[in-house]
C-alpha cells in the first residue's frame, strides 16, 4: 500500500519505520531533510508541511491510500480535512477534533460541558482584569499556559518558572501582548501536584485501544532543572503500567480518555487518529494536564518500537473505523528513550553544526536509532534549532533498557547535550517514593 507521512522529527521517524515493517511504500513530505525519513521513503517531498493544498498535491500525484500526520501544526492548518476531501483516508483528525490540543481553552470548556472526570480548576483570561481575577479565585498556586500550540515550551508553573503575582501578571501580559500560541489568550489553573504520565490510544472516532503508558522528561537539564523543552526523554515499562502506576490509574485514564472521545462526537467533531493523554496521577487519581491530538515526541519513539501489531492495518482501521480493543499488541519489554540535542537547547541551541552518528555501533549495542530534527547535506547530519536524535534501549527490565540506550549514545558525537538520568534506577526510585507521600503510603 502507497501511505503518505507527514512531518521530518524522530516521531514521524518511528512512524515511517512501523509503516514499512509491513512493506508498505512510504511518500514522505517533511520541512526538513531527515535522513532516517529518506531512506525508507519511496520519494520525499521537502515542503512546509503546513501547506495543505501542496502536500494533498503530492499524495494525489502519488497515489497514496492512506494519510498519517505526525505533527501538530499541519492539523490545525485542516490537512487531514483536505485529504479526506481529495478521498485520502487519513489515519489523524480533523481540524474540529484536534482543537483538543490547538486550544486549551476549547479542551477545558468541553470537558467541564460533558461532565468529564479527572478536570483541574481553571479559567479562560482574555485580558489581564481576566487573570487578576483568576489568581484571586485560584490562588497564586497556578499554571499559566497560551491557549494555542507553543511545542510544548510555553507553559508556565509558579513555584518553578514564576515566583510572585507580579511573575505572573507580567507573563500573562507577554502572552497576551505577543499572542503567544498564536492568539491573545491564555488558560490558568491549579497546579497540579503528583507524578506526570502519558498515555496514548489508537482511535476511530468510537473506540480506544490504548497503549502502553510512558513518563516523559520535559525540563532541559537532569534533575528536572531548567526550562522546559520538547522532550529529552522518556521510558516505560514491560506490562503497559509504570513503577508508580496502578491498573486501576491506568484504567481510569483510558476512562477520561474514552469520555473526550464521546465528548467530541456529541459535538460534532468525531476523533480519529492517535489521542494522546497528558496525566497528572494526584492523591485523588488522574487528572488532565492536556491532550495532543497526535502521537508524543518521544513516546511514539517507546510505544512504535515494541508495536507487534501491523500499524499500517490500524492506521487504516482509524482512518475508517472498526477498531478492536485486541487490535494492538506490544511486546512485554521496557524501553528508555534519550533524546540526542544540540548543544544550548532549550536556550540557544547551536543550528548548522555537524553531528556524528555510528549507526553500526549504535545497532550493536541493540538500541534503536531515530533520526529526528536534522538536516542530511553532502553525507553529512547537521542539526537544526530542535532535536537532533533519539536513542531507544529496549529490554526486559527498564535499568536494562537504560543501559542500553546510554551505552548507544557514545556512538553520536558533536555539540551535543544528553540528559543521562532519563531511566535511571535512582531516578525512578525517588518518584515512586513521591507518589507514595503524595498518597500517604511512606
Amino acid at each position: 500500500m502507497k501511505i503518505l507521512a507527514v512531518g521530518g522529527g524522530g516521531r514521524e521517524h518511528a512512524i515511517v519505520e512501523a509503516l514499512a515493517r509491513s512493506g508498505n511504500d512510504i511518500y514522505a513530505c517533511m520541512s526538513n531533510s531527515n535522513p532516517g525519513i529518506s531512506r525508507r521513503a519511496k520519494d520525499c517531498l521537502l515542503i512546509n508541511e503546513k501547506d495543505v493544498l501542496k502536500v494533498v498535491e503530492y499524495a494525489k500525484s502519488k497515489g497514496v491510500a492512506l494519510a498519517v500526520i505526525g505533527p501538530e501544526a499541519p492539523l490545525e492548518a485542516g490537512i487531514a480535512d483536505a485529504l479526506e476531501a481529495a478521498e485520502i483516508p487519513t489515519a489523524s483528525p480533523s481540524k474540529a477534533a484536534a482543537m483538543i490540543e490547538t486550544s486549551k481553552s476549547f479542551s477545558r470548556e468541553l470537558m467541564l460541558k460533558h461532565g468529564v472526570a479527572g478536570r483541574a480548576k481553571f479559567s479562560v483570561a482574555n485580558d489581564i482584569n481576566d487573570v487578576k481575577k483568576a489568581i484571586d479565585d485560584l490562588g497564586e498556586s497556578i499554571v499559566v499556559k497560551p491557549t494555542g500550540l507553543t511545542g510544548g515550551k510555553g507553559v508556565k508553573v509558579f513555584g518553578e518558572h514564576l515566583m510572585s503575582r507580579e511573575d505572573i501578571i507580567s507573563y500573562a501580559k507577554d502572552i497576551l501582548e505577543k499572542r503567544i500560541g498564536g492568539s491573545a489568550q491564555l488558560v490558568i489553573e491549579e497546579k497540579l501536584v503528583g507524578e506526570e504520565f502519558t498515555l496514548q490510544a489508537f482511535c476511530d472516532g468510537m473506540r480506544l485501544v490504548p497503549m502502553p503508558a510512558v513518563q516523559d522528561h520535559k525540563r532541559a537539564f537532569e534533575g528536572d532543572k531548567g526550562p522546559n523543552t520538547g522532550g529529552m526523554g522518556a521510558y516505560s515499562q514491560a506490562g503497559g503500567l509504570l513503577p508508580f502506576l496502578s491498573e486501576d490509574d491506568y484504567h481510569a485514564a483510558v476512562g477520561i480518555m474514552s469520555d473526550v472521545v464521546e465528548a467530541l462526537r456529541k459535538e460534532g467533531a468525531e476523533y480519529k487518529g492517535v489521542l494522546y493523554g497528558q496525566f497528572m496521577l494526584t492523591k485523588e487519581g488522574p487528572k488532565v494536564v492536556e491532550f495532543n491530538a497526535r502521537f508524543g515526541d518521544p513516546e511514539a519513539m517507546n510505544v512504535l518500537s515494541i508495536l507487534d501489531s501491523d500499524f499500517a492495518a490500524i492506521c487504516e482501521r482509524m482512518a475508517g473505523g472498526g477498531i478492536s480493543m485486541n487490535g494492538a499488541a506490544f511486546a512485554p519489554r521496557a524501553t528508555v528513550c534519550k533524546y540526542v540535542v544540540p548543544e544550548g537547547y532549550g536556550t540557544k541551541p547551536l543550528a548548522g553544526e555537524e553531528i556524528k552518528i555510528d549507526e553500526a555501533g549504535i545497532a550493536d549495542e541493540g538500541a534503536v536509532l531515530y533520526y529526528a530534527n536534522v538536516n542530511a547535506s553532502d553525507g553529512r547530519v547537521l542539526t537544526t534549532t530542535s532535536r537532533s536524535a533519539g536513542i531507544v534501549g529496549v529490554s526486559e527490565e527498564i535499568h536494562d533498557a537504560e543501559m542500553i540506550a546510554e551505552r548507544a549514545i557514545k556512538h553520536i558525537s558533536g555539540r551535543i547535550a544528553v540528559r543521562h538520568d532519563i531511566g535511571r534506577r535512582e531516578m525512578i526510585e525517588a518518584r515512586v517514593r513521591h507518589m507514595k507521600e503524595i498518597r500517604g503510603d511512606a
